[in-house]
C-alpha cells in the first residue's frame, strides 16, 4: 500500500493551543440553565466542587464525538483496534487491528454486536505488533485500546513511531469508576514500569484472574447512581478463580484479552505525566477531559514533542 502522504494533501496537526481547554467557562454556562448568571471565576468553582462528581460536561471535546470532531478532514489518520465501530471515517483513515474484515464481521455476530460498519484494515498484526506499520500519520486515535496493552510504555513508544514530527494521539479510555472494573485498584506507576521491565507481551496472571475473578456489572448508569453490585468472585471465589487459572494455562503463553490497566481521569493524567517526565516517552499529555455523566469513558489528547 502506498504511503498515506502520497494519495492525499497533507494537513497537519494544530498547535496543542488550538485545543479546547479542559474547562470553557462558555461551553459551561452555555450547557446549564441554571449557571448562566454565573461569572466564569464563579463557573469554575462550582465545576470543580460540583460539576466534576455530577458529570457535567465543560468541554466540547470531552465527548468521543468532540474530540474527533477537532482532527482535519484532510489529516492523515490511523485507527488502531475499530472492530465494528469506528472512530473516524474518511478516505484519509487507516485502520489497525488484530483481525481482519471478515474475521471481525464474524466476531461481532459472534457476541452479537452491529456488524455492517466493520471497516476494511490496511494492517493485520494477530499480536497488536504496531511494527507492520511503516507510514506515519498526523494523528493516531484508539478508543478503549489502551487498557489492553500488556505493556503500556512500549506501546506510547510504538505510537510515537508512526506519528509525525509533531502528531497527535487522541485515545477514549474507560473510566473503571463506571465500568466492571469499579473494584479493582487504579493502576500505578509502579504497574507501568514493573511491566515494561518485563517487557510483557500478553497479560500477566492477575490480569486475567482480576478480569475473570473480580470484576463487577457493566451498566453504566448503575455506576452512576452508585450502584456497584457485587465483584464475581464475592458470588463463588472458588470456582471464578479455578477457571482464570485453566484458562491461563490452557492459553500456554498466548494472548488472552483482558484489562491491563485501570484508569481514573485524574489518575492518567498523573501517570502519564510521570511517564513522560521520567523520559519513558516522548509522548506529552495536552489535555484530560473528566467523564461526562453516563458515560464510561474520557477523553485525552498526547502530542509528540520529539523524536
Amino acid at each position: 500500500m502506498e504511503s498515506v502522504h502520497a494519495t492525499c494533501e497533507h494537513e497537519g496537526p494544530a498547535s496543542s493551543t488550538e485545543f479546547p481547554e479542559e474547562f470553557e467557562p462558555q461551553f459551561y454556562r452555555a450547557s446549564y440553565r441554571d449557571l448562566g448568571h454565573m461569572s466564569d471565576a464563579d463557573l469554575r468553582n462550582h465545576y470543580n466542587q460540583y460539576g466534576v462528581a455530577e458529570g457535567r460536561i465543560a468541554s466540547p471535546a470531552a465527548t468521543r464525538r468532540g474530540l474527533m470532531a477537532l482532527i482535519p478532514p484532510r489529516a492523515s489518520v490511523l485507527e488502531i483496534g475499530p472492530f465494528c465501530n469506528p472512530a473516524i471515517e474518511g478516505q484519509n483513515v487507516r485502520y489497525f487491528d488484530v483481525l481482519n474484515q471478515s474475521q471481525l464481521i464474524a466476531r461481532a455476530k459472534e457476541i452479537g454486536l452491529p456488524f455492517t460498519n466493520c471497516p476494511d484494515i490496511d494492517y493485520v498484526s494477530p499480536v497488536g505488533d504496531l511494527s507492520i506499520v511503516r507510514d506515519r500519520f498526523d494523528f493516531v486515535v484508539a478508543c478503549h485500546c489502551l487498557e489492553h496493552q500488556p505493556d503500556l510504555i512500549r506501546h506510547l513508544t510504538d505510537v510515537e513511531r508512526v506519528l509525525n514530527g509533531r502528531g497527535m494521539y487522541f485515545v477514549v479510555v474507560p473510566d473503571k469508576r463506571y465500568s466492571f472494573d469499579f473494584f479493582l485498584p487504579e493502576s500505578t506507576i509502579a504497574d507501568i514500569l514493573d511491566a515494561s521491565t518485563r517487557r510483557l507481551s500478553v497479560h500477566s496472571l492477575r490480569s486475567i484472574l482480576e478480569h475473570r475473578a473480580l470484576i463487577t456489572h457493566n451498566d453504566v448508569a448503575a455506576h452512576w447512581r452508585g450502584e456497584h453490585g457485587n465483584t464475581r468472585g464475592s458470588v463463588d471465589a472458588g470456582a471464578s478463580i479455578l477457571t482464570a487459572l485453566a484458562e491461563y494455562e490452557t492459553a500456554n503463553g498466548a494472548y488472552i484479552d483482558v484489562h491491563a490497566w485501570k484508569f481514573t481521569p485524574q489518575g492518567f493524567r498523573i501517570l502519564l505525566r510521570d511517564i513522560f517526565m521520567l523520559d519513558f516517552t516522548h509522548l506529552k499529555t495536552i489535555r484530560v477531559y473528566n467523564t461526562v455523566l453516563n458515560s464510561s469513558e474520557f477523553c485525552a489528547v498526547l502530542q509528540k514533542t520529539a523524536e
